[in-house]
C-alpha cells in the first residue's frame, strides 16, 4: 500500500512485530517547494535527508519476522515524523551545519500544510497497524559514522530506549554477545517527548525497541539483508525469553 506519506509492506502478515522506519526516504513531494528544498543532490543523499539504508533493513526484517512494516515516503527535512508536535526541530532549518533553503523562511501555514499532508497521515496509518493489542514495535534507524566536527562514532549498533527497557536491555546483551560494538542509548538518547515510540508504544505500555545501525554497514542491499538476517532471530528470541 502506497500513500503520499507512507508505504506499508506486508499488511496481512500475522506476526507480532511491527517494523517502523520514520526516516526511510529522502523524497520531497512535488507540492513542497516544487519538489526541491534547494539543496544539492549530494546533500539529499546524506544522513541529513534520511536514514541511509534503514528502508532496506526494515523491509527485510519485517519479512523475516512475518510482520508488517511502515516506512515514511518523505524526507525528514520536509517534516520530521519522529518529533513531537511541540518540538521545534520537527521542521529543521539547519542540520549538521547545512542550511535548508526551502525551510529557512517557511511560516506556520507552510509547516501546518506539511503536517496535515504528511506527518498526520503517517502517524494515523502507524496507529492503525499498532492497534492489535499484542503488537510489538521495532523502530529501525541509521546513523552517520561521524558528524561534522565531531569524533568518529565507534558503535556498529545502537539500542535506544526511554522508560521501557524490557526488550532493550536483553537486546543490548545479545548484540554484545555477538561481538558487535553496541551503544546503550548511544549515539542518541532514546527519548524525545512525543516521538514515534513515545506516541505509539510508551503511551500504551506496548513493548518496543529502537535500533540504530551505522549507515556504512547498511549502505547497500547486501548489508541491509545481512543485518536483517542477523537481527531477526535475536529479536524473536528476546521476545520469547521475556514472555512479553
Amino acid at each position: 500500500m502506497t500513500h503520499d506519506a507512507y508505504e506499508i509492506s506486508g499488511a496481512a502478515r500475522t506476526g507480532r512485530w511491527l517494523i517502523t522506519c520514520d526516516h526511510a526516504s529522502n523524497r520531497v513531494p512535488d507540492w513542497v517547494a516544487g519538489g526541491d528544498l534547494g539543496l544539492p543532490q549530494t546533500d539529499m543523499e546524506r544522513h541529513i535527508a534520511y536514514d541511509v539504508g534503514a528502508a532496506g533493513v526494515s523491509l527485510a526484517l519485517a519479512e523475516a519476522l512475518d510482520g508488517p512494516a511502515i516506512l515514511s515516503r518523505f524526507s525528514r527535512l520536509v517534516i520530521d515524523p519522529n518529533r513531537g508536535p511541540d518540538d521545534p526541530t520537527r521542521l529543521m532549518r539547519l542540520y549538521d551545519g547545512t542550511i535548508i533553503p526551502a525551510n529557512a523562511y517557511a511560516d506556520a501555514q507552510e509547516k501546518a500544510r506539511r503536517v496535515q499532508g504528511l506527518y498526520d497521515p503517517y502517524h494515523a496509518a502507524l496507529a492503525d497497524l499498532a492497534a492489535r493489542p499484542d503488537k510489538v514495535i521495532c523502530a529501525i534507524h541509521s546513523f552517520t559514522p561521524q558528524l561534522r566536527g565531531r569524533p568518529p562514532r565507534p558503535w556498529e549498533v545502537g539500542v535506544l530506549y526511554a522508560g521501557d527497557d524490557r526488550l532493550a536491555r536483553p537486546l543490548i546483551d545479545a548484540c554484545r554477545a555477538q561481538g558487535w560494538v553496541t551503544g546503550d542509548n548511544e549515539p542518541y538518547l532514546g527519548h524525545l517527548p512525543g516521538d514515534s515510540i513515545d506516541r505509539h508504544a510508551l503511551a500504551d505500555g506496548r513493548p518496543n525497541v529502537l535500533i540504530e545501525l551505522r549507515n556504512d554497514l547498511i549502505a547497500d542491499a547486501a548489508g541491509q539483508t545481512l543485518w536483517a538476517q542477523r537481527l531477526a532471530p535475536i529479536l524473536e528470541q528476546i521476545l520469547a525469553d521475556t514472555g512479553l
